[in-house]
């Protein structure tokens, strides 16, 4: 964070970003983000399947961030998770609606995490790490 260049945190790599984890036991996390990683099942209706598995829209929250330079608010993207992030709503960039609001997105200064998977997800995931690859410390 130092340095201020981008960080993009994917999947897993998005959750490492957090406090702490409790997927397989309770862990630490890097730290880079306030919250943590919960299992889904907590929040979501019972008959909804886990993981979380498909193609899901992105609902922006707050002001458009520059990872989302090239999409659209409510384009889709494809997500595979069991756990997400919870306590982060300060930083939270893009919800997600499986039967409950979850965490698509997270944005800290020049570290970012994306729940869903965007090399998975087409021309708007292409979109995205475009974006991302074009990011300089002072837009962020």
């Amino acid at each position: 964070m130092k340095k201020g260049k981008p960080l993009l945190g994917i999947c897993l790599g998005m959750q490492l970003l957090f406090d702490s984890s409790e997927e397989y036991g309770h862990h630490e996390g890097l730290g880079l983000i306030r919250g943590s990683c919960r299992f889904i099942g907590e929040v979501i209706p019972a008959d909804l399947k886990i993981p979380h598995m498909g193609w899901n829209e992105l609902i922006f929250q707050g002001e458009k961030h520059p990872l989302f330079n090239y999409i659209n608010d409510h384009d889709y993207v494809y997500f595979v998770h069991s756990y997400a992030a919870f306590g982060c709503e300060n930083d939270t960039i893009a919800l997600t609606d499986y039967g409950a609001p979850l965490t698509a997105a997270v944005a800290k200064g020049n570290v970012m995490g994306t729940q869903f998977h965007p090399e998975k997800s087409g021309e708007v995931g292409l979109k995205i790490l475009k974006a991302f690859c074009e990011m300089k410390k002072e837009d962020l």
